[in-house]
């Protein structure tokens, strides 16, 4: 409830001259202040927490008496869908209206599937059985252990350039050790991402920006794109994560070229780029889209067994059957596969979390990212004793099974029962499928990485971002992956914490006709008080800006601008108001600068005001005894409050012009005086409560123009 006093320091102050009695009492000006004309202001109290209390980190439930509460709540069913998400859709599954469509969009993905993942694995330096071995096992674990219903896993191209270009520098890709290094680098991809979701260390990946994510596979597209222009102009060329060796190789074996596998390469990719963009853009022709790599396969096969051509290679023998359990090997490797392992699990999840987060919405269900990771994870784990490369989540396939009309995971069973198939029946048509026809489906699925759709985005929007995107792109290109990623999350982080070190600061002013305050640039009818600034931080306050912050408050003590401020005339700052709503958290080097900060201003007789500080921020001020060194009576939670306390002592000080030069040689100073005064007229309840009383013309509605008009 609202409680008003009557102002006693209107007759304590008239007492301190004669001569300032007779100046209020005779001024007839509606801005005018007398000892007998005056009223009560409603302020709303600021409740101070006592330092006694415990922080809300400690008071609050800690994360594990969480669990436990969490865990004592769960029924049989919620903790069968903990352990086994397969069984939330398996439960509520409508048969006569899902069985169709995950039947339909499961067979065209693992069509899709099949010669995409011999591709893949030709691109990670592997054999194509290893590719197939990839997109089998995967699928079951996942299906049962993931929670999105239409992500499909299996081979991506990102993947396998990764593995390519680590494990190439490591040992020779005909080398039995580079296979065996592929499969160990799976379990470590699994264990780590197991690792980060038991963790929760999700969110960790957020510090790397979207620009840096698109610049990188944007650069990734042309390397996977020239690497596998080999298989088009029939000589081999060095394999590399860069794109100046790639060209130089290119032209320096150019007498090498071969016509054959350059036509028909080249047909195949038009006629893959031809039906996907048919697939996409006529609903009736979106089967064309998963049918592309099936019919490039097809295409490729039925030509070589007809014609038999010399100059176009071919994926040769593969072995028939499922995969044998063996365990992985070589573990004196590890050290060298960690920041591979760490790279891919980064991508897992941006990329698959990301594309199973933007499904589940559009189907409608809740997914959990850490279960999202804790599924891919197991799946690469699980997977890594059955002769499996990393694995994630693809956007192509994802985004075909959901076209598709894929509505649980059943549709990753059937892809993984026609994968089966494959293995079991149809690995000996599988050696006739050119090399060309495969480079063809890699091409054509990485042309969708090329972003710039996104670079012309972030020109138009934030030329900040679009330079991240450009420098992470180039330095991939040049440099390398791991150097581009590198490079590009630095920057991305640099940008962060320039951000942070120099945060946005605005001048409020009061919108006319209200009690709000913005920002004076932003609303440029928003007018200032004479003597007062109001200055808004949006942002922590912490060692890495206070002294920007600092900086940027003496700045704005100089720059008084004249032209909007209202009330009486005064010749220079006396009170600074920091609005702190946007101030979330605030540590002990920022503590020590408003200690500063106020010594500095109360030496020039300018006094700091707080308005609106959470309660972390009010604790952390209390402990460090800032609230009593500024007094309680000069914390807000308005900023309309602050201004109008504040507006008082202005019209004070301007109104008895003949008492300041009487006080002026005295110690301490009018303002001290007044200051001190103030802290004497209220009781502690009073000014723990907040109610403090006013000084303004009788009449006046708090809630309008406080007594002041504007400045002519």
């Amino acid at each position: 409830m609202d409680r008003t006093y009557a102002s006693p320091s209107s007759q304590n102050l008239t007492a301190i001259a004669t001569s300032a009695d007779n100046f209020a009492s005779s001024s007839s000006s509606p801005t005018s202040m007398s000892a007998g004309s005056h009223r009560s202001v409603k302020i709303i109290p600021l409740e101070h927490p006592s330092t006694n209390t415990t922080t809300s980190s400690s008071s609050s439930p800690s994360v594990v008496s969480k669990w436990k509460a969490r865990m004592k709540r769960m029924t049989w069913i919620e903790w069968i869908d903990f352990f086994f998400p397969c069984s939330r859709w398996m439960r509520t599954y409508k048969v006569n209206e899902y069985l169709q469509p995950d039947l339909m969009a499961g067979i065209t993905v693992g069509i899709m599937l099949v010669p995409q993942s011999m591709s893949y694995a030709k691109l990670a330096g592997l054999q194509p059985i290893y590719g197939l071995y990839s997109g089998f096992i995967p699928i079951f674990i996942y299906t049962i252990f993931g929670s999105s219903r239409q992500l499909a896993i299996g081979p991506v191209a990102l993947t396998s350039l990764l593995v390519s270009n680590v494990l190439s520098s490591i040992v020779d890709p005909s080398d039995k050790l580079y296979t065996e290094l592929a499969i160990l680098l799976a379990l470590m991809v699994g264990i780590f991402e197991c690792t980060m979701a038991l963790l929760r260390l999700g969110w960790l990946i957020r510090f790397i920006s979207h620009s840096v994510i698109s610049g990188f596979t944007t650069a990734s597209a042309f390397v996977i794109a020239l690497s596998e222009a080999k298989y088009f102009l029939g000589y081999e060329i060095e394999r590399s994560s860069k794109i100046i060796p790639l060209v130089k190789s290119i032209i320096a074996e150019a007498d090498k070229f071969s016509w054959p596998p350059f036509v028909m390469g080249s047909l195949m990719l038009a006629i893959l780029l031809t039906m996907k963009h048919l697939g996409k853009t006529r609903k009736h022709l979106r089967f064309l889209r998963a049918a592309g790599p099936l019919t490039a396969v097809v295409l490729g096969t039925t030509f070589v067994k007809i014609y038999h051509p010399p100059s176009i290679s071919l994926v040769g023998d593969i072995p028939q059957g499922l995969p044998k359990f063996s365990v992985p090997k070589h573990f004196d490797h590890v050290k060298s596969l960690i920041p591979t392992t760490v790279l891919i699990t980064g991508v897992a999840i941006l990329e698959s979390v990301g594309i199973a987060k933007a499904l589940a919405a559009k189907n409608g269900y809740e997914l959990d990212s850490n279960q999202e990771l804790f599924g891919l994870g197991l799946a690469n784990i699980c997977g890594s004793f059955f002769s499996i490369y990393p694995t994630t989540g693809s956007f192509s396939r994802s985004a075909v099974n959901h076209e598709s009309g894929a509505k649980t995971g059943l549709s990753g069973l059937v892809m993984g029962i026609i994968m089966a198939c494959a293995l079991l029946f149809l690995t000996p048509v599988f050696e006739y499928i050119p090399q060309c026809s495969l480079a063809a489906i890699v091409i054509s699925a990485v042309i969708g990485l090329v972003d710039y759709d996104e670079a012309k985005f972030l020109w138009r929007v934030d030329k900040k971002d679009f330079l991240l995107w450009t420098i992470t792109c180039m330095t991939t290109l040049l440099l390398g992956i791991e150097i581009g990623v590198l490079v590009g999350v630095g920057v991305s982080l640099a940008f962060v914490i320039h951000e942070s070190a120099n945060p946005h600061i605005a001048v409020l002013g009061r919108l006319p006709g209200t009690t709000i305050y913005r920002n004076t640039q932003q609303y440029p009818e928003a007018y200032t008080y004479n003597g007062i600034v109001i200055v808004r931080i949006d942002a922590p306050i912490y060692f890495a800006n206070t002294s920007y912050i600092k900086d940027r408050l003496r700045d704005y003590e100089i720059e008084k601008d004249e032209s909007t401020g209202r009330g009486p005339e005064v010749s220079r700052i006396h009170f600074v108001i920091l609005e702190m709503a946007p101030v979330t958290y605030i540590d002990s080097s920022a503590v020590q600068a408003l200690k500063e900060l106020h010594q500095e201003y109360k030496s020039r007789d300018i006094q700091l005001a707080i308005s609106n500080p959470n309660r972390e921020v009010l604790l952390t001020l209390a402990r460090a005894g800032v609230i009593d060194l500024i007094g309680k009576e000069w914390y807000f939670v308005r900023v309309h409050d602050a201004v109008q306390i504040c507006l008082q002592h202005v019209q004070r000080l301007n109104e008895f012009p003949k008492a300041q030069e009487v006080l002026a040689e005295n110690k301490p100073s009018l303002f001290q005086r007044l200051l001190n005064q103030r802290k004497d007229e209220f009781s502690q309840p009073e000014l723990e409560s907040g109610f403090q009383e006013s000084f303004l013309t009788k009449g006046a509605d708090p809630q309008l123009e406080p007594l002041l008009s504007k400045k002519p």
